[in-house]
């Protein structure tokens, strides 16, 4: 599993029948959720490539944004992040008891990776500033305020930097692919992803200061 994890890329129930007679116990979207979560969690526990795969299709996407956020708009940083995060899960993910337990899981250990890279920054150099991870517990509510940090930045931005963003980072498009569909340059496209990203960056930074 660890080979696969190194190559990775960089986000119904069940109907049954019951006895004549017995009640129907109805499945919810969050009792079915939190039961994936738990089926999720064990195999990948038992070291089950698949359900390693389905965990990292469900949330890579949601964990880089998360990342993204912490790390104010420093996307490399992300994704070593993500990649550390999926490893550790790989490793040590066992059994959640729902799905915001899982999450919950994941995020506090890119919380903790993302600490342990900015100390290993500032211990290794006096130029590169460390910001402060911003003072929050392990709760969804808080976690959904992060993502709804980078949400409101990515709206600030112009709607041609936005896209060339969601493309690139959130949709896996190569520079060549968006280059294709924008009818430009692979040169050009690169160009405007690093403007792009000299937005992003300042927009959460000024965002996250305001609230730390």
């Amino acid at each position: 599993m660890t080979a696969w994890i190194t190559s990775m890329p960089f986000p119904v129930p069940r109907r049954t029948s019951c006895p004549t007679g017995e009640a129907i116990k109805v499945q919810t979207p969050s009792s079915t959720a939190d039961a994936n979560a738990r089926r999720l969690a064990m195999a990948v526990g038992r070291g089950d490539e698949a359900a390693f795969r389905e965990l990292y299709d469900r949330y890579h996407g949601r964990l880089f944004r998360f990342a993204l956020v912490l790390g104010h708009g420093d996307e490399s940083l992300a994704g070593e992040t993500v990649q550390s995060v999926f490893v550790t899960a790989a490793t040590s993910l066992r059994c959640v008891e729902s799905e915001e337990h899982l999450w919950n899981w994941l995020a506090r250990i890119a919380r903790q990776q993302l600490a342990k890279t900015w100390r290993e920054r500032q211990q290794h150099s006096v130029v590169v500033g460390v910001p402060d991870l911003p003072e929050c517990a392990d709760t969804h509510e808080q976690d959904s305020m992060l993502e709804e940090n980078l949400d409101a930045a990515l709206l600030a931005m112009k709607a041609e930097d936005r896209q060339l963003i969601e493309w690139f980072y959130f949709d896996g498009l190569s520079h060549n692919e968006i280059a294709e569909r924008l009818s430009a340059t692979a040169k050009a496209v690169s160009s405007r992803l690093e403007r792009a990203r000299a937005c992003l960056r300042s927009t959460l930074k000024r965002t996250l200061s305001h609230e730390t």
